[in-house]
């Protein structure tokens, strides 16, 4: 298993990207470097994703999504597992972003904007093109492609003009939704949080920087709405999603394994095991022999 990457701390700490840091906000534009056929990312950041060139391909628990020159993604902070695609250079711009910046432009533009549905659960939203959005992208561009770094000022206001124009634009009604939502808390939810990343090899502190809480927050903040340890409820989690894919012919024991979050296959059998009664092999040959479990 590879492990998983924290794309934020480890293009901000890089010298090697085309990048701009305020505070932080990261803006970056690169030639994908990563040579394997798929990548586990993660990140405590929101982020936009607009495509150059190239093709790639992102999975996380809620759907597959692919994004190939012009189209741009908007992920929520959280992880996915990239698959690449080797037949043209994967070049990309990518903007992150903090809560409090969006909650601080939502603020400047709320007496514009219309009222908004319940903001959907997923960690992706494809972001709606429009004249607008591609002359934005264009202009980024050309700093990145530029002999100095912009002004500070000069890309905080970049930045709030992206936002605002999807709020105010009339094109991306879900990411405006999920904007206007983050006016509601100061920290990201918990139990959505948990709930799609739970399959991920992510350490405790990793959940905890995904959630906005320090360690001991999160412990206390998780056993109070799950009556539970963190550790005890990601094995349960992780195994009863283990049983699910394990019911799919396509997937052998060992993808079940990472596709659940554990780091190797003897743990991921032992741990079945134990919760189970049988392996994970003998299982699968119940459920398609239709046996009883």
């Amino acid at each position: 298993m590879f492990p998983m990457l924290n794309t934020y701390d480890t293009i901000r700490e890089s010298l090697h990207f085309n990048k701009f840091t305020v505070g932080d906000l990261l803006f970056v534009e690169y030639k994908c470097p990563i040579e394997h056929d798929a990548a586990g990312v993660w990140t405590p950041m929101d982020y936009f994703v607009h495509v150059l060139s190239g093709r790639k391909t992102w999975r996380t628990t809620d759907g597959t999504w692919v994004a190939e020159r012009g189209q741009t993604l908007f992920f929520k902070k959280g992880a996915a597992i990239v698959y690449q695609d080797f037949r043209e250079d994967f070049c990309v711009m990518v903007f992150f972003v903090s809560d409090n910046f969006i909650r601080d432009v939502v603020k400047e533009v709320a007496g514009h904007l219309a009222p908004q549905g319940e903001s959907l659960r997923k960690g992706v939203i494809p972001v709606n093109g429009d004249v607008t959005l591609a002359a934005y992208f264009q202009s980024m561009l050309a700093y990145f492609t530029g002999p100095a770094k912009p002004a500070d000022t000069l890309l905080t206001l970049k930045l709030k003009e992206l936002i605002a124009s999807i709020l105010l634009g009339g094109n991306n009604a879900e990411l405006s939704a999920y904007f206007q939502s983050l006016l509601k808390s100061d920290a990201p939810s918990l139990s959505q949080i948990m709930e799609a990343n739970f399959c991920y090899n992510l350490t405790l502190a990793d959940f905890a920087r995904l959630s906005h809480r320090s360690l001991s927050t999160f412990k206390r903040d998780f056993r109070k709405y799950y009556h539970q340890s963190p550790g005890k409820w990601l094995m349960q989690k992780r195994l009863d999603y283990a049983a699910v894919l394990l019911k799919n012919p396509g997937l052998n024991v060992s993808e079940v394994a990472f596709d659940c979050g554990f780091e190797d296959l003897s743990h991921f059998s032992r741990a079945f095991k134990d919760k189970f009664g049988i392996s994970p092999a003998q299982y699968r040959k119940e459920i398609t022999t239709g046996g009883e479990l």
